[in-house]
């Protein structure tokens, strides 16, 4: 089996012209009502018994390189890579960011001045004046824009931002008080700087004592729950007014394993819930009577405290109760008694549907696959010793598989082939989904063969529609995961799809029509499927047209996910060991089963609309066969009644069996302040949360009203926020700039990334299959990982502070270098670059750079030798390569994140003067640049401006 000759897999990006290509019934007792109504500073060179820094400049003298490398001054053409470079002092490249932005409720006059970090002297730089960057803002202590109403400095000394969100000890809020200071800040002179990024929403400000214990847990961290708002408009009408959203980004786990992000339990099974409501008690009820009851934070109405609840059954005596989880956590998991159950807790199932059409086989797919569940069966959970694993391979035929038990005679696995395809039967049932513990060597010995069972099949049929209604028949009397392994197009049996790719229509109105699906097989089997309690994901591999806009509705309806690998090969080392690493992963998380979710709310709110990987069961019931830890959900939330309080809770939970066998109840419960100012409602706005609601609609206007209307209504929503702040905060004028709230500053340039993602952006040359794949990861990445990849990392690394690429002594975590905003202005023609969006990662090497950085990176003397497209970056000994090395890997480590994700991203390495499709791509990723039939964020932002001016 002999490699492609490409570098980086399908859909290489020349064949597209200039713009490349990138590759329910245990519910009704666990629901049983209806909702209630930087500073800048020095960087100390650091040692760390590091070798001596080499001291080339790409100006100095260059034996090796034969003569003097080029000086960078002002460098011909404009606006792209070619543009003048301004350069910094001693270390070269661009002016650094500043390493640590300063939080909110910080002027923003004294963070992002563009002025650089002083560090060590850089290691492979040309030495060249600095110039200041245009628009620098004013120095730092310049007072704060002024003239808005309702808002004063009281809070502006405050560290508000930094740190863990805890409930803020205040004076008694009035409704006429300031929550969070609003800052507004020009846009045009006081662009955003990438690294606010990082910064934690808007503190949650409630008044004193909201909390019946002084917990700093009390509140719910923002890495489970989210709200675009972090103040609450006391009504519908200052809500409209705002023309902000309201809506909460849920995200119940932060890690794949719990091992990685633990959170209290609850072991005593005594559960304390509104009789009205259904909400369940938490560290922002009232307790009343001496204690003996509580009232409800949701609804008002009084409930008794269980007996049980200050006594440990276990140890027979009586517990403090204020030192109960529920009382002092926001999120907390119970372990659910009998009756939250109609059935024992299903174990976990996967059954596999292996494509063994010549497409699978040729390609590698089939004996990666199962190679990796081989090497992978330790890692499946499987503590409850109940696990059960079935396998069923795929062409034109069904192919089922009898494992033996290993106490039976006959070891060897049988395989029964099944050419009927209306009505497909289960020949031998109670073999075909098998014990992982009590078969483990049946396993084994199979997944050994399977490979060669197939490996001259030249069928180049599949019938994986017919495939996956067997599975279903197979597993349904449990529920489980589908796990589906192709590289065809369903071309035989239920489900047919055609070839209906059509260049012609790409980048055109009708366009449309190939992201939506073909068959309706498979939203209607999937529904079903939902009912069952089966979940469905696909890994889909095809190097030609495989319809994902059809498939991925299968992981949509069942709270699955849809994975898409474009001309992955086995015979490309990065590609194999790229989907052996996720599919690992995969099979080793933990999930849950038979799962639902609900969130509730104080009386006057209302969840409206949901989105995400689920079925909605109800009006405000989402149903998860399984329920993945790596994806997150938007609610929208409306304002019914005028809000009262002057704080709002909202509560979700996600009823659960865990991989071994216990039913669970997670819990995270938000507590938000209400204001009747407008100030208020924009300074607490949170703009990450508010990107990734409007991502998610974003992707349901494009599927029901095409890409056209997805941009033009992303644009249309700025425009109208910029409009209503400068009409009702700004006083009507904007003194020929353009106003907006420093928390909300990066909001135009996230909107003109997600106008520019491949999902979105305008183009006759993306695939039908990459758009749909990209509209997938658009409307379930958790929200740090979405804010990658609509505005991916840029990380200057010839020039990177003495402590990047190294532990910190503190926390033993690798140092990342400042982020970069991502334009071609801060490029040297001299420098090493990575450009990260979560999903691909490129390692840019600039056309002057010099002889000793590619021999220290690389181990070549010469640009020419390198090896372009997808690799690595070898092990060599020194120190330079080992930190930029390490930057790399640190960049995939999403786990510091606190977002739980399977992807591995591909590194392709680019060079300036290299392969012009691959260089296309990477440049598309630079999204305040201009390319294909996007505008620049200049262009951008100047026509916000003449939009607000009008």
């Amino acid at each position: 089996m002999s490699a492609p000759n490409d570098g980086y897999g399908q859909y290489p990006p020349q064949q597209y012209g200039e713009k490349p290509v990138y590759p329910d019934q245990a519910s009704q007792a666990f629901e049983n009502s209806s909702s209630p109504p930087p500073q800048a500073g020095a960087q100390p060179a650091l040692d760390h018994g590091r070798k001596k820094k080499r001291a080339y400049a790409a100006g100095a003298f260059d034996v090796a390189a034969g003569g003097n490398a080029a000086v960078v001054g002002q460098l011909p053409g404009g606006g792209q890579f070619g543009a003048p470079q301004a350069a910094a002092p001693a270390y070269g490249g661009y002016p650094q960011q500043d390493a640590q932005p300063a939080p909110y409720g910080v002027p923003p006059q004294q963070y992002g001045s563009g002025q650089p970090a002083v560090t060590g002297v850089g290691a492979y730089q040309a030495p060249e004046p600095y110039y200041p960057s245009a628009g620098a803002p004013p120095a730092a202590g310049a007072a704060p824009a002024g003239g808005v109403g309702g808002i004063t400095s009281g809070l502006s000394s405050m560290q508000l931002g930094s740190g863990q969100q805890q409930p803020q000890q205040l004076p008694p809020q009035t409704r006429l008080g300031p929550l969070n200071q609003l800052y507004p800040t020009d846009l045009l002179n006081q662009p955003f700087n990438v690294s606010e990024l990082d910064l934690l929403p808007p503190p949650i400000i409630l008044p004193p004592n909201t909390s019946v214990t002084p917990s700093p847990d009390a509140n719910c961290a923002p890495k489970y729950v989210r709200s675009t708002l972090n103040a609450v408009p006391t009504t519908h009408s200052l809500l409209k007014k705002s023309k902000l959203p309201f809506a909460l980004v849920i995200q119940p786990y932060a890690a794949l394993h719990d091992l990685d992000d633990p959170v209290p339990i609850v072991q005593d099974q005594v559960i304390s819930r509104c009789r009205r409501c259904r909400s369940y008690i938490n560290p922002f009820v009232t307790f009343l009577d001496h204690g003996h009851r509580w009232r409800c934070n949701m609804c008002n109405l009084t409930n008794d405290v269980p007996q049980a609840f200050d006594w440990d059954a276990a140890a027979q005596k009586s517990v403090d109760r204020w030192q109960r989880h529920e009382l002092n956590h926001a999120v907390v998991e119970f372990v659910a008694p009998q009756e939250y159950m109609v059935r024992p807790p299903q174990p976990l199932v996967y059954l596999f549907l292996f494509d063994v059409s010549y497409a699978a086989v040729s390609t590698g797919l089939l004996a990666t696959s199962a190679r990796t569940i081989l090497d992978s069966l330790n890692r499946i959970p499987n503590a409850d010793r109940r696990t059960r694993l079935g396998f069923i391979a795929v062409d034109s035929s069904l192919h089922y598989f009898a494992v033996p038990k290993e106490s039976e005679e006959i070891g060897e696995t049988s395989m029964l082939v099944v050419s009927d395809l209306d009505e497909p039967f289960l020949p031998v049932p109670q073999e075909l989904l098998v014990p992982l513990t009590e078969c483990r060597t049946s396993i084994e010995n199979f997944l050994t063969k399977l490979p060669e069972m197939f490996v001259n099949n030249q069928n180049n049929g599949s019938c994986m529609g017919s495939a996956l209604r067997a599975g279903h028949k197979l597993i349904s009397p449990l529920g489980g995961k589908i796990v589906v392994l192709s590289a065809s197009l369903p071309n035989v049996g239920y489900g047919k799809l055609e070839m209906r790719e059509d260049k012609k229509l790409l980048g055109t109105s009708k366009e449309s029509a190939l992201l939506q699906t073909a068959s309706s097989f498979y939203k209607s089997f999937a529904v079903e499927c939902s009912k069952n309690q089966v979940s469905i994901d696909m890994f889909l591999f095809s190097s030609q047209y495989q319809d994902v806009a059809s498939l991925s509705n299968l992981p949509r309806y069942t709270g699955g996910q849809t994975w898409f690998y474009p001309g992955w090969n086995a015979g490309r080392a990065e590609d194999a060991i790229k989907f052996a690493t996720e599919f690992s992963d995969y099979l080793s998380s933990e999930i849950g089963l038979e799962a639902v979710l609900r969130v509730r709310a104080t009386t006057g709110l209302r969840m409206s609309t949901f989105y995400g990987n689920f079925f909605n069961r109800s009006s405000d019931l989402c149903a998860f066969p399984a329920f993945p830890r790596d994806q997150c959900y938007v609610v929208e939330v409306a304002i019914d009644e005028n809000l009262t309080k002057n704080i709002v809770c909202m509560q979700a939970a996600v009823l659960h069996t865990t991989c071994n066998g216990e039913r669970r109840i997670r819990v995270m419960t938000l507590a938000l302040p209400t204001t009747t100012n407008l100030a208020d409602v924009y300074a607490s706005a949170d703009q990450c949360a508010i990107t990734t609601y409007f991502s998610h609609k974003a992707v349901e206007r494009a599927l029901s009203n095409g890409l056209e209307s997805a941009r033009e209504g992303l644009q249309s929503k700025i425009t109208e926020l910029l409009q209503t702040f400068k009409k009702e905060l700004a006083g009507g004028s904007m003194g020929g700039g353009l106003q907006f709230p420093s928390n909300l500053r990066a909001l135009p340039a996230l909107f003109l990334g997600l106008i520019k993602n491949v999902g979105l952006r305008k183009s006759a040359q993306i695939p039908s299959d990459l758009r749909s794949a990209a509209l997938c990861q658009l409307s379930t990445l958790p929200l740090p990982l979405l804010m990658q990849y609509i505005y991916p990392r840029l990380y200057s690394l010839h020039d990177m502070p003495d402590n990047a690429g190294i532990p910190d002594p503190e926390t033993s975590q690798i140092v990342l270098p400042p982020s970069l905003n991502l334009s071609s202005e801060r490029f040297v023609s001299y420098g090493l670059y990575l450009i990260d969006d979560g999903q691909t990662q490129f390692l840019w090497v600039g056309r002057d750079a010099i002889h000793q950085l590619l021999v220290d990176v690389f181990g070549v003397g010469d640009r020419t030798q390198l090896h372009v497209g997808k690799g690595t970056v070898p092990e060599l000994d020194n120190d330079f390569n080992e930190r930029v090395r390490a930057v790399i890997q640190k960049s995939r480590d999403y786990k510091s994140r606190g977002v739980g994700s399977i992807i591995l991203p591909h590194l392709y390495i680019v060079r300036e003067d290299g392969e012009p499709s691959l260089k296309l791509w990477a440049q598309t990723l630079l999204v305040e640049d201009r390319a294909d039939q996007g505008m620049s964020f200049q262009q951008w932002m100047g026509a916000l401006r003449e939009k607000v001016s009008s």
